[in-house]
C-alpha cells in the first residue's frame, strides 16, 4: 500500500486533471467494468464525503473503480457507522489516508444554521440527528458572526465542520488512534468548491 503522502499527492493531481478537464487514460481504463474479472479491493485512500449529488467523489479526484473507499453521509458527519467503516478499510486494506471532504454551499450546514437561527425546526428525528452532530462545530463560528445567510459565514461553518469531523476520527476510535500513533494512518480535511471544482486540503497535522 502506498504512503499517506503519496496517496494525498495522487488526489491532488487527480483534482488538477478534473479542473483542467484532462482525464487520464489510466483512469478511463480503470472505469471500464469487466464482468468476471473483479479483483480484490485495494483502495489507496478512504474518503468520508457529503452525500450531495453535486460532489461525485471519484470524478472530482479523477479516479477509477477500486481506487477509493468512499463513505457518504449528509454533512460528512462522524457517527459510529462511519467510524466503523473507516476502521474496516484501514485495517482490512491497509489504506493509510483518510480525507474528510466537505463542500461549498452544503445543505446540511445551511439546515443547521437555520435551526440555530430558529428559522426552521426539524421534526424528523433522523434529520435532527445530523443537525445535532453539526451544531457543536459551528456554534463557535456564530459567536463572532450572526448573519446565518452570509456566504462567508456558511463557508466558515463548512470548514469548521470538516475539522470537527477530522478531530472526531482522530480521537474517537482506539483502532484509528493506534494506527495514527504508529504512523500507519493520516487523517486530513478538505473542501470541494462546487463553483470551481477545486479541492483545498487542510494541513492540520
Amino acid at each position: 500500500m502506498i504512503s499517506a503522502d503519496d496517496a494525498l499527492e495522487r488526489l491532488r493531481e487527480g483534482n488538477r486533471r478534473f479542473v483542467s478537464d484532462e482525464v487520464s487514460e489510466e483512469t478511463l481504463a480503470s472505469r471500464e467494468h469487466r464482468a468476471g474479472a473483479a479483483s480484490p479491493q485495494n483502495p489507496f485512500a478512504i474518503i468520508l464525503a457529503c452525500s450531495d449529488s453535486r460532489v461525485p467523489t471519484e470524478l472530482i479526484f479523477d479516479r477509477g473503480i477500486g481506487d477509493l473507499f468512499v463513505i457518504r453521509v449528509a454533512g460528512n458527519i462522524v457517527a459510529p457507522s462511519q467510524i466503523g467503516s473507516i476502521e474496516y478499510a484501514a485495517k482490512q486494506f491497509g489504506t493509510r489516508l483518510v480525507v474528510v471532504l466537505g463542500h461549498s454551499n452544503c445543505g446540511a450546514i445551511i439546515a443547521t444554521l437555520q435551526e440555530l437561527a430558529l428559522k426552521e425546526s426539524h421534526r424528523s428525528p433522523n434529520l435532527r440527528a445530523i443537525v445535532d452532530r453539526i451544531r457543536p462545530a459551528i456554534e463557535p463560528v456564530l459567536e463572532d458572526h450572526h448573519d446565518v445567510n452570509d456566504t462567508e459565514v456558511v463557508g466558515a461553518c463548512v470548514r469548521a465542520n470538516v475539522l470537527a469531523s477530522v478531530e472526531r476520527l482522530r480521537h474517537g476510535s482506539l483502532i484509528l488512534e493506534q494506527l495514527i500513533e504508529s504512523d500507519d494512518l493520516r487523517i486530513v480535511g478538505a473542501e470541494y468548491s462546487i463553483e470551481s471544482g477545486n479541492i483545498k486540503f487542510f494541513e492540520t497535522d
